[in-house]
């Protein structure tokens, strides 16, 4: 059995507030931003090692918080059946691609560390791919990242089987993927702020979680996450200038003042119209 873990961060145990996830931010202390990126490597080894111990056999773990480049090899799990995927984007069979390692040979996706869609009450630094993007939606079913994701992961009819975030994240999961196992391991006080589980019960919690989607996968529980084709996807855009700079890309049709979208054939082409991110 083969599993990919696409990590990111907003949803990792222990981090609470916005300073020790978007490190990139101005007056972020370095201190603060490494305290983040600890946790995310915690919380990576712990679900690695459940993974396992619930009977996976190989182990794709993707860092794509910001790009990637948040993980410290030689303080990972060290494990011949790990691949570690330190960017989001790389080479596969020699073509530059997003999520390498994801194909038909993966039996299970994973969404641990994510946050929730943008525009969210209720939620910690909710967002969706880019502050730019104010709703993105496929079928007229808005998404968030989980739900990109996902969709790429369609392309090759792998389940999405859990996903581990805050409250709002976790409930946005399960209304989105039936048969979804979540870990909701703190909850948001403010746009920027929440409290939780420690991280040390929160990551038993998250173990747990992980070893309940193996099986499920294991007893085809889960289900893939493919909207029918074509898919109309639409973006709705903060900004009338965002709008306009992504109308000017083939085959995008404007909406409205803020709004465009495009028709595209396959699950994999989910976003590569609007950022050129998929397959070669």
């Amino acid at each position: 059995m083969k599993v990919f873990m696409q990590w990111d961060m907003e949803g990792v145990s222990g981090i609470f507030t916005r300073e020790q996830v978007w490190f990139w931010e101005e007056g972020v202390r370095d201190h603060i931003a490494r305290e983040g990126r600890q946790l995310l490597i915690a919380d990576i080894n712990s679900a690695a090692a459940a993974a396992f111990e619930a009977g996976v056999d190989e182990l794709i773990v993707c860092d794509t918080h910001h790009g990637g480049g948040n993980i410290i090899l030689d303080q990972m799990l060290s494990d011949p059946r790990i691949t570690y995927l330190e960017k989001s984007r790389g080479y596969q069979d020699g073509k530059f691609r997003w999520l390498p390692g994801l194909d038909d040979t993966v039996d299970g996706f994973m969404v641990p560390g994510h946050h929730a869609r943008a525009g969210t009450e209720g939620a910690f630094l909710p967002h969706t791919w880019t502050l730019e993007w104010a709703d993105f939606s496929i079928n007229g079913q808005s998404v968030g990242e989980m739900g990109i994701e996902a969709c790429f992961a369609g392309h090759w009819d792998i389940p999405v089987i859990m996903m581990q975030g805050d409250e709002a994240a976790c409930r946005e999961a399960e209304e989105q993927f039936p048969g979804i196992v979540t870990a909701p391991v703190k909850r948001a006080e403010s746009q920027d702020l929440c409290s939780g589980l420690e991280p040390e019960s929160a990551r038993r919690l998250t173990a747990q979680k992980v070893a309940e989607a193996v099986e499920n996968l294991r007893t085809g529980l889960s289900k893939p996450y493919t909207p029918a084709l074509p898919m109309t996807v639409t973006i709705r855009m903060v900004s009338v200038e965002d709008a306009e700079k992504a109308a000017q890309k083939p085959a995008v049709q404007r909406i409205d003042e803020y709004t465009v979208e495009a028709q595209v054939e396959r699950h994999c082409d989910v976003v590569k119209w609007i950022l050129e991110t998929g397959l070669s």
